[in-house]
């Protein structure tokens, strides 16, 4: 069993405070931190190969692709049933050029008041930070995209909140107009590429992240300040400056389903064998056999 490590608690927090009307979720593996997602809100999870621990649920949709084959076939407002991005969460590749092209993506669908939040931000030491996994706790070289939006994209407010075990990067005020970083793409992959992780850990870290404590707070009431402060940007006592929707209005009318190939065959809670995101009305039904017990006389 994995454990529970604290951006759980985070990313929970931040749902119910933000209560976004859609959701998107890359890399979404076992589905622990996409099923946080708040009654009522659209999600769309992304991810090529997904070990779904539960089935999606109504207004959920998994498809079984890379982001890079995502976006090249699907209009995500379009998939979002029209509505812009609120809330999106980027967990897939640890490889700085994969995360920066999944925040150029997600950015297009997004509005100024969006959130985009960014895992594995905050490596604990070189080997963990390498492109190349050789520890169990690998966050990869996401941190150089943390460090390039402070430097070419000044208009974003970003921060990466402390939680462990590897941090989490949170962008607010987007701009889906900007063109900024897709115009520069290569030459941005070139440039951070050859930055060496000596770089960020010469005691300037903090300062290069605009790291922010996180559930290394003593209280939890701490905790929820920082999740305020990094998610509204603004009044972190306070509400932000308004909710995406109302938590008590209705779900969306889309059905759950998975998109693309099977996903790995999972058991359901109710004992039921198949793959998640399977509809009720597509299990064998008992009435026929029941008819037809019923015309030959036999009972039970």
């Amino acid at each position: 069993m994995k454990p529970d490590f604290p951006y759980y608690d985070a990313m929970d927090l931040i749902q119910q405070h933000l209560v976004p009307r859609t959701y998107v979720e890359i890399g979404v593996s076992t589905g622990r931190t996409f099923q946080l997602a708040l009654p009522g809100t659209r999600c769309v999870g992304i991810d090529p190969a997904p070990r779904l621990a539960r089935p999606v649920t109504r207004g959920q949709q998994i498809f079984t692709l890379s982001s890079d084959e995502f976006f090249a076939t699907h209009d995500l407002r379009a998939v979002l049933g029209g509505d812009p991005l609120d809330l999106a969460f980027i967990d897939g590749m640890h490889h700085f050029e994969f995360a920066l092209r999944d925040f150029i993506n997600l950015e297009r669908a997004a509005h100024p008041e969006s959130t985009i939040l960014i895992h594995d931000c905050l490596p604990e030491n070189e080997e963990g930070a390498a492109r190349d996994r050789t520890t169990v706790l690998w966050s990869g070289d996401v941190w150089r995209l943390i460090v390039l939006l402070r430097r070419w994209r000044p208009d974003l407010e970003v921060s990466v909140a402390d939680w462990p075990p590897t941090g989490l990067g949170v962008v607010r005020h987007l701009d889906p107009g900007s063109t900024v970083l897709a115009d520069h793409y290569h030459e941005l992959v070139e440039h951070y590429l050859s930055v060496p992780y000596s770089a960020l850990d010469d005691g300037t870290m903090d300062d290069q992240l605009n790291r922010v404590p996180g559930t290394c707070c003593a209280t939890s009431f701490r905790r929820v300040r920082t999740v305020r402060a990094v998610s509204s940007g603004s009044r972190p006592d306070g509400p932000p400056t308004r909710w995406f929707r109302r938590p008590d209005e209705p779900s969306p009318t889309a059905g759950r389903h998975v998109v693309g190939p099977p996903v790995r065959r999972s058991r359901c809670r109710t004992g039921t064998d198949g793959p998640p995101g399977t509809r009720q009305s597509e299990r064998p039904s008992e009435e026929p056999r029941a008819r037809e017990r019923s015309r030959s006389g036999t009972m039970g």
